[in-house]
């Protein structure tokens, strides 16, 4: 038996209530447009606006990596265009969109901020390892002067598989130019695991030593997976 009510479109509920009571579907049904040709068997909503039937099936799909709207973020054009009824045009649009929102984070981040927690600090860096390099290590610096405000940022390494080929004389030289009182140093891995490896138990404990003798202190090493991080300070390792 069909369904008689009459279903909600996500255009005019956006009208209607504003982008904020949209689902995360509904969002992404707005910018496709456009979707497949739903079944006949299909629910009403789907057979109203196929562009949610869509925009669903992109966000349902199965490897838990994917799973919601962070999950498109890491997605490649030819993981969405994997889904039936989103072409190049489509997956390029979304990319964009993703990229849109990761340069918007950048800019809003204000000037020389203090970073209280470890949670602060994985939440500040985040978006500097999005955009094409997503699926590539990157390991990065701050330098902070004695009150926790940043003075710098510096990308280190990209592409390093190693955390123990970071070069201590870099972070050092780069903390005696900029006059830093404490640092910070953050990675991601791209495999989303944040869990520490050897290597990264190691250069930390290096790190720490080197900057008591240098009286430039390491405050933490973070590591960023797909949605969390890990802190060697939060784990009493610092």
């Amino acid at each position: 038996m069909r369904e008689s009510v009459k279903t909600e479109l996500p255009y005019e509920k956006f009208q209607q209530r504003g982008a904020e009571a949209l689902t995360d579907a509904e969002l992404l049904a707005i910018l496709l447009r456009t979707g497949p040709a739903p079944a006949p068997d299909a629910p009403a909503r789907h057979r109203d606006c196929p562009a949610l039937a869509l925009a669903e099936n992109i966000l349902s799909l199965p490897s838990g990596a994917y799973d919601g709207l962070a999950g498109l973020a890491r997605m490649s054009a030819a993981d969405l265009m994997s889904v039936r009824g989103v072409g190049e045009v489509k997956a390029v649009r979304i990319l964009c969109i993703f990229e849109l929102a990761r340069r918007i984070a950048l800019a809003r981040r204000t000037d020389l901020p203090a970073f209280p927690t470890p949670g602060a600090v994985a939440d500040y860096c985040r978006p500097m390892f999005g955009g094409e390099n997503r699926d590539v290590e990157q390991t990065v610096l701050l330098l902070l002067d004695a009150k926790g405000r940043l003075i710098h940022e510096k990308l280190l390494s990209m592409g390093t598989v190693n955390l123990s080929l970071v070069s201590p004389r870099e972070i050092f030289l780069h903390a005696l130019k900029y006059h830093a009182v404490h640092f910070l140093l953050l990675h991601n891995h791209p495999s989303g695991d944040e869990t520490p490896s050897r290597e990264d138990a190691e250069i930390t404990k290096r790190l720490a030593g080197l900057g008591e003798l240098m009286q430039i202190g390491l405050l933490d090493h973070i590591i960023l997976g797909n949605d969390g991080y890990y802190s060697f300070r939060e784990a009493g390792l610092l």
